[in-house]
């Protein structure tokens, strides 16, 4: 294909994204009864002792982040948590690959969100020469059993890729360099990955081939639309967890008693308020407008 129609292919490809795209009401409508669906999954999480482990993987500034972020939004962070792992220490470097892993995995009741996981070691890892091939190696041998253990074992577990185009990756990368709110997502690793963007596609092909089994299958999300990528994911998240409507005891509000009458509350000068930034932003002249 030559590089004109290359370009043609991908501005149909852009062109059919824009006119899909959600009108924003109905992303934000949607996107809500989504969340009333999760609130609805973490009760019969904790309810049936069920426990739900969900591995979000990707290309670095493929949506990852955005997608949990409106997951977890309305959730309790007693039930759901997000394991965001560190580089290992020397210490977990010596230790069996699985091993810092295993110590995040959800007791009864909780719902685990793996925001990068073990498959790091398909990625990053093999791309930029963090592990030797005979590691890799074992890696991907030992990855579909250790996942068919935590199966057997009764966890639910999921696994999402987000995939987003060069371009696009591109665009965000630009978008955070005079963001001051996200600068702080570009690393040296991040912008790596621009020069070695063959390399990790050949890396996730080769993980898809080796550890997408029926045991534990990956589900693709295109993620070039952050919008399209967070309905869809959510939606095919709690389509495939037989959750149901977990019975409880209605909440009434009770009357406030009346005052006593014996308590006097002490003067408001002996307390530390924090200052009325707001009030200064609103021009208020007692506070220096």
């Amino acid at each position: 294909m030559s590089k004109t129609s290359k370009k043609s292919s991908t501005t149909k490809k852009s062109n059919k994204q824009e006119r899909r795209s959600l009108p924003r009401e109905v992303y934000e409508a949607e996107l809500f009864r989504l969340q009333a669906e999760l609130v609805r999954l973490q009760q019969w999480t904790q309810a049936t002792g069920a426990r739900v482990v969900v591995i979000f993987e990707g290309r670095d500034a493929a949506g990852k982040g955005g997608v949990i972020k409106r997951i977890t939004q309305y959730l309790s962070p007693r039930v759901v948590r997000i394991a965001a792992l560190p580089t290992p220490t020397e210490r977990e470097r010596s230790e069996w690959y699985y091993q810092r892993y295993i110590a995040h995995l959800p007791a009864a009741g909780e719902i685990v969100l793996f925001d990068r996981s073990w498959y790091n070691r398909a990625g990053v890892e093999r791309v930029m020469g963090f592990c030797t091939p005979a590691e890799y190696d074992r890696f991907m041998r030992q990855t579909p059993v250790f996942e068919q253990m935590l199966v057997d074992d009764g966890i639910i577990l999921r696994k999402y890729w987000f995939s987003v185009s060069d371009g696009e990756q591109l665009k965000r990368f630009r978008s955070r360099l005079s963001d001051p709110v996200r600068q702080w997502k570009l690393s040296p690793m991040d912008l790596e990955s621009i020069h070695r963007w063959e390399d990790y596609s050949r890396a996730k092909d080769d993980m898809m081939a080796h550890t997408d089994v029926p045991e534990s299958p990956w589900f693709v999300v295109e993620s070039d639309s952050k919008k399209n990528a967070r309905l869809n994911m959510i939606s095919h998240l709690l389509s495939t967890i037989p959750y149901v409507d977990v019975p409880h005891d209605k909440v009434v509000l009770p009357e406030r008693p009346p005052a006593s009458g014996d308590y006097v509350r002490p003067p408001r000068e002996l307390a530390n308020y924090v200052p009325d930034h707001v009030a200064q932003l609103l021009g208020d002249p007692e506070n220096g407008f």
